[in-house]
């Protein structure tokens, strides 16, 4: 068993491997991180075995495209980045799971195609819409995200939340809306 202090903590050659198309290398450094991103999840956030494994794959899915479009700026810190995205798309699962009481029936039932088209259109809409996110700044996802989790939230609680005037915060976020509508715009047009 590998002690604590012989895990390493710097993946950088994880991205070379990636984008030198390497998948030895790239194969044998993912044997050594995905359990320990299971691990995470299941320790730090209790999340379920499947869960967690799905979790993982959909986080470095994500990070993958990233990686290839070279948008990684400090290769170093490819470990913390994976942790972090394997613990959004852990949360986004949780609230994808909570959202929906399923109705045993409605699993029966077959898609119309216009249903099936509507469906296929929304997922495009959301990997876009994720892209776009990707693409702003931190703070500016941060506070966009804060009005994506909490719809509700009124213009007082995010200006209490960061510490803002009420003004600003109306501001920023029609600023940020409008820069990921533009952004949604010039991607769906591709």
């Amino acid at each position: 068993m590998v002690s604590l202090a012989q895990l390493r903590v710097d993946y950088s050659e994880l991205v070379e491997a990636l984008h030198k198309g390497d998948d030895i290398k790239a194969g044998a450094l993912l044997e050594e991180v995905i359990p320990r991103l299971e691990d995470y999840l299941r320790v730090v956030m209790r999340a379920e075995e499947n869960a967690a494994r799905e979790c993982v794959q959909q986080a470095f899915l994500d990070v993958f495209e990233q990686v290839r479009k070279d948008k990684i700026r400090n290769s170093k810190y490819i470990f913390s980045y994976l942790i972090k995205a394997a613990r959004h798309e852990y949360i986004r699962y949780v609230k994808r799971q909570h959202k929906f009481d399923y109705d045993e029936d409605a699993f029966n039932e077959v898609f119309e195609t216009q249903e099936q088209l509507t469906n296929l259109l929304d997922k495009e809409r959301q990997r876009i819409l994720e892209e776009c996110l990707s693409e702003l700044r931190k703070k500016s996802r941060q506070f966009i995200e804060y009005f994506m989790d909490k719809p509700d939230a009124t213009t007082v609680e995010a200006a209490d939340e960061f510490e803002l005037s009420g003004a600003n915060v109306r501001t920023k976020k029609h600023r940020i809306l409008s820069r990921l509508h533009h952004c949604y715009k010039r991607k769906s047009n591709q």
